[in-house]
């Protein structure tokens, strides 16, 4: 008999979510600076330096963003870990009692919970304290490095598409090649992203193209009015 496998979708909402949000901010923040210089009347020069700017800055900020915010996470876990290692030392008793509880609040008969309790202590005292006690498992468990270099990584991928769009389009269609094109993006993102998570389409294509229309067509309308006025 073949061994069994399986891989759960769930396995992947870190990256995916690192992944699927750089992505989207950077189609949405680069194609709104782009179309916010574009509808002010600047020329392609000024365009392009506003956009490449946009992508560089942005990228930077996904990767500072994700790794503190990540890194806090990971520290309130190392601190938890190593209290619960202290506890384990200090009061064995008390933290064997608690981790049967646990297993009896899931659904096993009291002698049964503190027979598992005991051989998973044997096993592996901290480790099970870690996962059924602190809901610490490798599938949540923090990583700060990755989690910002995928951030910076689909930022990056996501601000090029509104920037070659601004490179290669005529001048006259700049605008509106930029929002229909940006759009066209997010809609094939947020099917990628719903595909990804194993979720229908619908309704994750609505969200971002609904999101990023509405910055995009508010920074053009202020580029626009500043246009004007200067």
């Amino acid at each position: 008999m073949r061994p069994h496998t399986e891989q759960h979708l769930v396995s992947r909402i870190g990256w995916l979510r690192a992944a699927v949000l750089g992505a989207n901010d950077g189609i949405v923040s680069t194609a709104s600076l782009i179309l916010g210089v574009a509808a002010s009347g600047a020329d392609r020069p000024a365009i392009l330096v506003a956009g490449v700017a946009g992508l560089v800055a942005g990228a930077m900020s996904m990767a500072a963003g994700e790794y503190v915010s990540v890194s806090s996470q990971s520290d309130t876990e190392q601190s938890d870990i190593a209290r619960e290692k202290a506890e384990l030392s200090s009061a064995a008793e008390v933290e064997f009692a608690e981790l049967a509880g646990i297993y009896e609040k899931r659904g096993v008969d009291a002698e049964t919970a503190r027979k598992v309790a005991q051989q998973m202590t044997t096993f592996d005292a901290l480790g099970s304290h870690v996962r059924d006690e602190l809901h610490i498992t490798a599938m949540t468990e923090a990583r700060p490095v990755l989690a910002a270099v995928t951030s910076a990584g689909t930022f990056t991928a996501g601000a090029a598409l509104p920037l070659a769009l601004a490179a290669f389009l005529p001048m006259s269609l700049v605008v509106p090649g930029q929002a229909v094109g940006s759009i066209l993006f997010l809609a094939l993102l947020g099917a990628v992203g719903a595909k990804a998570g194993g979720t229908k389409p619908l309704r994750p294509v609505a969200r971002v193209v609904f999101w990023g229309a509405l910055a995009m067509g508010l920074t053009a309308l202020i580029g626009s009015l500043v246009g004007t006025s200067v």
